[in-house]
């Protein structure tokens, strides 16, 4: 293997994949791409009904957060990828782009060239839309998204049951408007998943200029002076170092690429001193602004357990509102799934089949932060995304949750609801379902904001995603989000590195 690339690129997830793909497309450049995980080879990464069993297996970090004083003392599992397409090789495969006022946000607080209507583009450029070319969405680009799926009548009595009780239907929540409850767009093809390795990574791996490791877990960036020179990496028990003669662009995920910088020298200064590492730059924002999605569920007893029709995705719902008309943007989504998913489905009941519709606060006001527990690489760092410290954070999940209990109710649902299983029916007040959420509140796998992107004393990154007074080095991943997107992170991130390869390229 060569010591010098072009590119050197840290992490082969939604965004690393893309990366990989787009930059190597030039055969005169150079790519390495360096994933710690291993292949992805499970044959459960590849079949979309088995996505709770990739949970705490060998491709995902199987990290933890510290307790949480908001979810009384619990810590939470954080599920993140360690294979080739990262979290999106263990996900749930939900496609949602967010919300225009999301980019536009982005774009108002300084950083120019990512209003929506600037970054519309990259998101049709991503896409094999079922539906086919349009307005809103491209035709003949690596990822397919199905949208038109075989409902099942327990679905399709969900979906009655959310309008009877006031949701307009929304036969598409990625063309403009979210409000309303309709069909939850998948990366799935044919069946199977599809991550960013198999739309992005798996096609292009015969380049000759394109080298992919799994094994490697990169340890530090290299630097001399202010500029980035390349990265060390450790690979069955032997340490390499590499060069990057353009740029090493980090794309190790929220969690990953705050600690790494961290682990580099650049960061706060007083965090880096407490560990003995030396300051490369003093950032203070880099592991802070942390943001993350919870959920609160409400579930039920499936009568009769109806069959799963063939091709069926067990969630494939979702839904957006406002709690107040001023709200620029919906403040809660839901998720409506024929199935149990109880606490990661760690919960579920032993026996008989449920039903489990859920809300998902979009917005939190609560911020928390990435910090290293030491400075040895190979040890997990702190998770503290301070869940709850807002006080407006948990009352709009109680709105929530009361109005994912009014869809399990209603009429629609009947011939197939059975007892409600959580909370339990004797859960009324505000302060019973106060506490429910405290107990039994999970991630939906959203973590963002922790190398944000802006020109404020805490960003760490410029509107071109390089690193602030430093050269030859970028974040392009969920981490340089100045504000968490309206909906699920996935797509957001792929349309970020898809951005972020033609600012690499001078191509914008």
């Amino acid at each position: 293997m060569a010591n010098t690339y072009d590119y050197v690129i840290v992490g082969a997830g939604s965004a690393g994949c893309v990366l990989a793909n787009r930059l190597s497309a030039d055969e005169d450049t150079d790519v390495l791409l360096l994933e710690s995980g291993i292949p992805d080879e499970k044959a459960e990464i590849h079949n979309p009904t088995m996505f709770p069993h990739l949970m705490q297996s060998e491709v995902d970090w199987d990290y933890s957060t510290v307790p949480q004083e908001g979810l009384n003392g619990r810590k939470e599992y954080w599920p993140r990828g360690k294979t080739l397409g990262g979290t999106s090789a263990i996900n749930a495969m939900m496609y949602v782009r967010g919300n225009p006022w999301d980019y536009d946000r982005w774009a108002e607080l300084g950083n120019d060239g990512w209003s929506y209507d600037e970054i519309r583009p990259y998101f049709k450029r991503i896409e094999d839309f079922e539906g086919g070319e349009s307005e809103h969405h491209g035709e003949g680009g690596p990822l397919r998204v199905e949208q038109e799926h075989p409902y099942g009548e327990v679905t399709n009595a969900l979906i009655d049951a959310a309008v009877e009780v006031g949701f307009d239907r929304n036969e598409d929540v990625n063309a403009g408007q979210q409000e309303g409850m309709g069909p939850l767009p998948l990366t799935v093809k044919d069946g199977e998943r599809q991550s960013t390795a198999v739309a992005y990574l798996h096609p292009v791996l015969d380049r000759e200029n394109l080298t992919a490791q799994t094994g490697a877990h990169v340890t530090r960036i290299e630097f001399e002076g202010d500029t980035a020179t390349g990265v060390t990496y450790v690979q069955d028990g032997s340490t390499y170092t590499v060069d990057a003669a353009q740029e090493v662009v980090l794309s190790a995920g929220t969690i990953n690429s705050a600690q790494l910088l961290m682990l580099s020298g650049v960061g706060p200064a007083d965090h880096l001193n407490e560990h003995g590492i030396d300051v490369e730059i003093n950032l203070p924002g880099v592991g802070r602004n942390l943001q993350d999605h919870l959920v609160a569920s409400s579930a039920y007893e499936l009568l009769g357990d109806p069959e799963i029709e063939p091709g069926e995705v067990l969630c494939q719902v979702t839904g957006f509102e406002r709690t107040s008309p001023d709200l620029l943007a919906p403040d809660l989504q839901y998720f409506l799934a024929r199935v149990y998913f109880m606490r990661h489905g760690f919960d579920n009941p032993e026996e008989g089949a449920g039903m489990t519709p859920s809300t998902t606060l979009l917005h939190p006001e609560s911020r928390g932060r990435i910090t290293l527990a030491s400075d040895d690489p190979f040890d997990d760092p702190l998770i503290d995304p301070n869940y709850l410290e807002k006080e407006a954070d948990l009352e709009k999940l109680v709105e929530g949750l009361k109005r994912t209990r009014e869809i399990g109710h209603a009429s629609a649902l009947e011939e197939y609801r059975g007892e409600e299983v959580w909370p339990k029916g004797e859960v009324e007040s505000d302060e019973d379902l106060r506490e429910h959420i405290r107990e039994t509140v999970q991630t939906i796998y959203h973590p963002v904001g922790t190398c944000k992107m802006g020109d404020d004393e805490m960003a760490v990154v410029d509107e071109r995603l390089r690193v602030h007074g430093l050269n030859g080095l970028r974040v392009a991943d969920a981490s340089i989000m100045p504000q968490i997107t309206t909906g699920n992170t996935n797509a957001p991130t792929i349309a970020i590195a898809e951005k972020a390869s033609d600012m690499i390229r001078d191509l914008e």
